[in-house]
């Protein structure tokens, strides 16, 4: 192919519904990510401030993969498919930690 042979690419206009809607969702990432740093300088280290993080973190981990990942617009089916597998997948490696961490009440 030579470099003088045109392209027939076509520029699409800007979608502007589109546009706002990804400045929206970042909006809200945003936010959440500024209350889990306010929480992280005020309150102290503890079950409190932990479980705080866990669910902030959740919440827009499920809000980035039902927007960006455009699993929110999936037949219910797929979702669940992909969710409960998610959530066997967390217990496993939280039973794993914590067996792990009696290996050393043993010894």
């Amino acid at each position: 192919m030579a470099l003088e042979e045109k392209s027939n690419v076509i520029a699409q206009p800007a979608d502007n519904a589109k546009i706002k809607k990804l400045w929206t969702i970042a909006g809200y990432l945003f936010v959440l990510t500024v209350i889990e740093f306010i929480f992280a300088y005020v309150l102290p280290r503890g079950v409190l401030l932990y479980t705080i993080f866990v669910t902030l973190t959740l919440v827009k981990a499920f809000y980035i993969v039902g927007e960006f990942m455009h699993l929110k617009y999936e037949v219910k089916v797929l979702i669940w498919s992909i969710v409960i597998p998610s959530i066997f997948v967390v217990w496993l490696v939280i039973a794993l930690i914590y067996e792990g961490g009696a290996i050393f009440n043993v010894r």
